[in-house]
């Protein structure tokens, strides 16, 4: 249906080497660096391979309880984000679109704020349930939001992309008011932590909240791919999609829940981390093409790597302290939005 251009064709395989590489720097660097070959090394024995030599004690317990639960959350998070990005520029048919249009991030942010703030005033829910309780409620938010955003959107059996894009701009600000009023609430230490969740940020991670996003994160990859051909047909526009015998309308209830799933399942593990949704997919699209069937896997790939290589720069720019990643994303992707604008407008 699309052509792919020359440089596309050999993008995945790139982007797979970029992302091992990747990953491989977030384990090895940090604040306390490690050699490269004992990196790999400790990795391989935590795999469960006997390798002989060298004490590698040290390297395996960074490794494994602080580096690579934090690497695996960066890798599903930038994933997640880039191929919910894909989805919504397809839904809207416009490669300057984001998740965050419709409201989705806004309300998984206010469903968090709600599980952080709540939980607090509440005596606070047993450790175990903590990642599950705030991955919850960022979905029901994320998904609460976006289905009013749809139904505003509704008219005559109809959906109104427009329409759901205005929606999606009152309810954020409606959810953004909820946030600052749960600021308000909030104890020093409340107010503490949800303040930095607001910035996003990788630090804290753990199995236990990788869990809940690692499911989420397959479903919509595993989903997303399978609507590759509708997408190509929505890009020539909703009659012609249906004239090629889509469920228009059913495919955008598909994409709006999606999407919801896997940003509220973000937000909830790393917080707000913006422009990744924005900037990777319509880079790729520069590289691959329209074409979703290359679309998709390739974002998912560049979003993963590019969340990884943007957390390992936010741990090592003012070390020891950290630089929170969702300002770190924001300085990149501004003005690279920016760059976008002006050059749609010339």
């Amino acid at each position: 249906m699309t052509s792919t251009p020359a440089s596309g064709r050999a993008l995945i395989p790139a982007l797979l080497l970029l992302l091992a590489l990747a990953f491989w720097l977030a384990l090895a660097l940090g604040p306390l660096s490690l050699p490269l070959g004992d990196s790999l090394r400790a990795l391989l024995r935590l795999a469960g391979l006997p390798l002989e030599g060298g004490d590698l004690a040290q390297a395996e317990l960074i490794i494994g309880q602080i580096r690579l639960p934090r690497a695996l959350l960066a890798l599903v998070v930038g994933a997640v984000l880039a191929l919910c990005g894909v989805a919504m520029q397809g839904l809207f048919r416009n490669p300057l679109a984001d998740p965050g249009l419709v409201g989705v991030s806004s309300g998984a942010a206010l469903g968090a704020a709600l599980a952080i703030v709540g939980g607090a005033l509440l005596g606070g829910p047993p450790a175990w349930l903590v990642p599950w309780l705030l991955s919850a409620c960022a979905f029901a938010g994320g998904l609460g939001v976006t289905a009013l955003v749809y139904r505003l959107g509704r008219r005559d059996g109809q959906t109104s992309v427009a329409t759901m894009l205005l929606a999606g701009i009152a309810l954020s600000a409606l959810a953004g008011a909820g946030i600052g009023l749960f600021s308000y609430l909030a104890d020093d230490a409340t107010l503490r932590t949800l303040t930095f969740w607001n910035l996003g940020s990788l630090n804290g991670a753990s199995y236990a909240r990788l869990w809940p996003l690692l499911l989420v994160g397959c479903g919509v990859a595993l989903w997303l791919p399978r609507r590759a051909t509708a997408l190509n047909a929505l890009l020539l526009g909703e009659s012609e999609a249906r004239h090629l015998g889509f469920e228009v309308e059913r495919l955008k209830r598909e994409l709006v829940l999606c999407t919801a799933l896997g940003v509220g399942a973000a937000v909830a593990a790393a917080g707000m981390i913006g422009f990744v949704g924005l900037v990777v997919p319509h880079l790729v699209r520069l590289l691959t093409g329209p074409d979703h069937r290359r679309l998709l896997p390739a974002a998912a790939l560049a979003g993963a790597s590019l969340l990884l290589l943007a957390d390992l720069a936010a741990r090592l720019l003012l070390a020891p302290a950290e630089l929170p990643i969702g300002t770190l994303t924001a300085l990149l992707g501004a003005p690279f939005f920016l760059y976008l604008l002006l050059r749609e407008r010339f």
